[in-house]
């Protein structure tokens, strides 16, 4: 599956807010969205006039770099919403948030979503006892999550369960000690780090 591999605090930058794609250094004063508020590029002054267009265009964007999923994959996300029963819109964000990698992210397993994904296709995390190295792989209600008995001693878990600074997802039930996760409901139709207009990118889609 094709990913970004570039510098990812200048796809931030580029959406003028912060995307968490660091994890925790993104709240340190590190991170560039604060030190350069500008877009990358030579032409950054001349901005464009915003347009219904643009806006949406700019929200499908934030939402695809959020979660790491390239144009292909999300477009194939939004067809699958589109027959769910609900709003599109907060069916996309559920899916998306469903997403293996996303609840190793949300379980505090990794620091950001880039490291749960790698952790993730390295083999290190099992659904129900068993190896499941796809990033996208939808978890459901009532399934554990966990890290691999032969993984736990590696550093970069411990590191992510000591510093984490996120606040608990209620539907997750998390054991740090035993470092596993069973969802317990489906994720709320809405992103809770980064502020996504599901509404926007349902209407750029519907055009």
């Amino acid at each position: 599956m094709a990913r970004y591999t570039g510098p990812v605090c200048r796809l931030c930058r580029r959406e003028r807010t912060k995307l968490f794609l660091k994890g925790e250094r993104c709240l340190t004063d590190r991170c560039p969205v604060d030190r350069r508020g500008r877009v990358p590029g030579q032409h950054w002054a001349k901005r464009p006039r915003e347009t219904d267009y643009l806006l949406q265009l700019r929200e499908k964007q934030k939402a695809r770099r959020v979660y790491g999923v390239m144009e292909k994959q999300f477009r194939g996300y939004y067809k699958k919403a589109l027959r769910m029963k609900g709003r599109t819109g907060e069916n996309l964000i559920r899916l998306l948030e469903s997403r293996l990698d996303n609840v190793v992210y949300r379980a505090g397993f990794a620091m950001s979503r880039k490291q749960a994904r790698q952790v993730v296709s390295h083999g290190h995390i099992t659904v129900n006892g068993k190896k499941v190295n796809i990033p996208s792989y939808q978890v459901k209600v009532g399934d554990t999550i966990a890290v691999a008995t032969k993984s736990r001693e590696i550093a970069i878990f411990k590191e992510a369960l000591e510093n984490i600074r996120r606040e608990p997802v209620p539907w997750l039930k998390i054991d740090t000690k035993k470092m596993e996760a069973v969802m317990l409901d489906m994720p709320p139709g809405e992103c809770i780090d980064v502020s996504i207009r599901d509404e926007m990118i349902v209407e750029l889609y519907s055009r």
